[in-house]
């Protein structure tokens, strides 16, 4: 059986990407995929108990250093109970963060090394990397208004400050260019519909067999 895909959509706080990978999950269906609707920290039931503990409670709760790791122990079970075996059974998997965060939140942000994040990466993800990052960007006080605009309770990491949040952006954006082959940077300014035109445009051109797909589709649809 083939491999499925792996997506990942990564950015700062109030991006939207929540909303353009539900968005990308119903159109990848409509084309008749299997499709897995994931998150991270979360996406399995181990990893969401460590969600709980980690998106919550005051700024400085916990150290990067600490932090790092809960998200490597939550990202460990998530890829051992919901994404490797969604992939192997040829499904597609669309992730809401995954790897890159720890890079940009723990890493660029908090300070924790690269050599440790990249070493607690190829012991935890190894070869199960991303075949499509889309990176969504965006100003970072338009991003922040936009998260304290949902009044969702989770807001650990967007009372972290405006410096720590510049910092994320400047680090994501740095990501997608060192990693060209499996980045995107999809600009997130404009109203759903037109971000994920950006978005849909970008999977489409990294996954060529999705005009063949859509083609098929059709034909079965006459």
């Amino acid at each position: 059986m083939t491999r499925g895909r792996f997506i990942t959509l990564e950015g700062g706080e109030g991006v939207g990407k929540s909303t353009q990978a539900r968005r990308l999950v119903e159109r990848l269906r409509a084309r008749g995929l299997g499709v897995v609707q994931t998150r991270e920290p979360g996406g399995s039931a181990g990893a969401e108990a460590i969600r709980a503990i980690v998106v919550s409670g005051e700024a400085e709760r916990w150290s990067p250093l600490t932090e790092a790791m809960l998200m490597f122990a939550a990202r460990n079970d998530h890829l051992e109970h919901t994404i490797r075996p969604a992939l192997d059974r040829g499904d597609w998997v669309v992730c809401d963060r995954f790897a890159d965060s720890s890079r940009a939140y723990q890493g660029a942000g908090g300070g924790v090394p690269d050599s440790f994040i990249e070493a607690l990466d190829q012991g935890v993800v190894g070869d199960t990397q991303p075949d499509l990052t889309l990176v969504f960007d965006l100003p970072v006080e338009v991003g922040l208004d936009r998260a304290f605009g949902r009044g969702l309770f989770e807001t650990r990491f967007e009372s972290k400050g405006l410096a720590f949040h510049h910092r994320l952006r400047q680090r994501f954006l740095q990501i997608a260019q060192e990693h060209p082959d499996r980045c995107a940077i999809i600009d997130a300014d404009g109203d759903e519909d037109e971000v994920f035109a950006r978005v849909w445009s970008a999977v489409v051109a990294r996954f060529p067999e999705l005009d063949a797909t859509l083609q098929s589709a059709s034909g079965a649809d006459a």
